[in-house]
């Protein structure tokens, strides 16, 4: 059965799958969205027997109806091959009493890979279906990893220029020292003086700018988003947790049917929105548990039904999650106001005015699936430490806030459900929080002599993402204002 895509925040006429994906966001400034969740046409005994790549083609198929089988399987199999050093893709690790879903084995060691691999491919498609002569200007907003995975599966696709902003002092050192190596002639990398809210607001501000798409069109560009707010990047990111199902299935570690419980660290909200998806395709999840940061607006969202973006934004270890505004929220609400276009784009503008919007007890009611918790940077490294002196397991920070809000929900509810967590990043990323962590000492050594350390401690091969950006020059120093992101992109682009 076909799906087709519409705006969270109009009426206005679908669009299919390959239409979306080029897209990014709706005209009028919604997302899009399927017009129903499709359910998994294998049995999990099926999948069980699966590689991630056959998987990723049972639940993508599905979603994107107006790719053909060949077309499709092609994407697949561009996108999850030796860039990833693991034939598995995404391993699942049992550490004390839970199981790490390894997301980091890609390019560039974090889960955006996962999604990132795939999304060149699948648009360039969708550009030869729709007939797109163009050339496609990826615009994308980073908080430290969709960053350098989008510049790393676009570099020098042919058809394609990306450009890429991040908040200056918001990411880590290797974050940072990811994109700005980034080779490839047609990619841009800029740092902007402020936080990722505001590389987030400015980018969707350009993307609703009608005059300077008119513009762009006359000069033979147009826009698209590579953010997770992009449908191409939503689609792949459930594969994992039906993959992950699949396999605990193979291992004997549960029976068919069997419920587990799903913990995503959550910024932008697209990875756990996935897992909800994959939830609603059938999959037996129980609990979506949504684990934030000290920027804790989605705790405070699942607590009172209140979302408030009105609050000190915090910059901590885990920067991936220091985000106000979770975009892919939306989608979430849009389903929960009934799919009600007007409902969503009512709230959705009490956001971008004074900051809040407070959902309806009924809608309030359809969100038991998920329980929230946060966990404070103390509690963060204290996780990090105590599953390394534990099991010699060395998680990153975003995991370990997924890890440590894990424990808290066993101690409230005394529910022990088979239980995977999503791991989203290398420790390697975030080498010098993570070692810092574990024991205060390392703290006087070098960024690279902690890698090296790390690699020891851990019994874990230094990843090829780091050990390449160890010596490589910088290649992009470009800095500017927000107000002065618009200008930005039309210099990159000679216009």
């Amino acid at each position: 059965m076909e799906v087709i895509y519409r705006s969270t925040r109009s009426n206005s006429e679908p669009v299919t799958a390959s239409q979306a994906i080029l897209k990014g966001l709706s005209d009028d400034g919604g997302l899009f969205v399927p017009d129903h969740i499709p359910a998994l046409d294998k049995s999990l005994s099926e999948l069980a027997g699966m590689s991630y790549q056959q998987v990723a083609y049972e639940v993508m198929k599905l979603f994107l109806t107006d790719f053909t089988e060949e077309e499709l399987k092609n994407c697949i199999n561009n996108a999850y091959d030796s860039k990833f050093d693991t034939e598995k893709i995404a391993p699942l690790v049992q550490a004390d009493d839970a199981y790490y879903l390894e997301l980091f084995h890609g390019s560039t060691i974090a889960f955006k890979d996962m999604a990132l691999s795939i999304l060149p491919h699948l648009m360039i498609t969708s550009a030869r279906k729709n007939n797109i002569k163009n050339e496609i200007v990826i615009l994308t907003a980073t908080s430290g990893d969709t960053g350098k995975a989008a510049l790393a599966g676009f570099a020098d696709v042919k058809g394609t220029r990306i450009i890429v902003f991040y908040p200056k002092n918001g990411v880590s050192p290797i974050q940072e020292k990811q994109m700005v190596t980034q080779k490839g002639a047609n990619t841009f990398v800029v740092g902007i003086h402020g936080n990722f809210d505001d590389a987030q607001t400015g980018v969707k501000k350009i993307f609703s700018d009608k005059e300077l798409a008119k513009e762009m069109d006359e000069k033979g560009f147009q826009f698209s988003s590579a953010n997770s707010i992009n449908i191409g990047r939503l689609v792949p990111q459930i594969c994992y947790y039906v993959y992950a199902y699949a396999q605990l299935l193979k291992d004997g570690k549960i029976t068919e049917g069997e419920k587990i419980n799903v913990v995503v660290p959550t910024g932008n909200f697209g990875n756990i929105l996935a897992a909800f998806y994959a939830k609603n395709m059938g999959l037996p999840i129980d609990k979506l548990i949504c684990a934030s940061n000290d920027n804790k607006v989605l705790y405070d969202f699942f607590r009172t039904g209140t979302y408030d973006r009105n609050r000190e934004f915090v910059l901590t270890t885990s920067p991936s999650m220091d985000i106000l505004i979770s975009s892919n929220l939306e989608r979430l609400i849009y389903r929960i106001a009934g799919n009600d276009a007007d409902k969503n784009r009512e709230l959705m503008n009490a956001l971008s005015g004074n900051g809040k919007y407070e959902i309806t007890e009924e809608m309030k009611a359809q969100l038991a699936d998920f329980y929230g918790n946060f966990a404070s940077e103390a509690e963060t490294a204290a996780e990090i430490r105590r599953l390394y002196e534990k099991c010699g397991y060395v998680i990153d920070t975003h995991t370990a806030v997924a890890s440590a809000v894990y424990g808290k929900y066993v101690v409230e509810t005394g529910d022990h459900k088979t239980t995977v967590i999503a791991s989203t990043a290398s420790p390697f990323k975030f080498t010098r929080s993570v070692m810092d962590a574990i024991d205060i000492k390392y703290d006087a050594m070098g960024d690279f002599e902690l890698v090296d350390e790390l690699s020891k401690i851990a019994k874990v091969k230094v990843p090829n993402a780091i050990e390449e950006i160890r010596t490589a020059p910088v290649l992009h120093d470009t800095q500017c204002d927000v107000d002065k992101m618009k200008d930005t992109v039309k210099s990159f682009l000679g216009m």
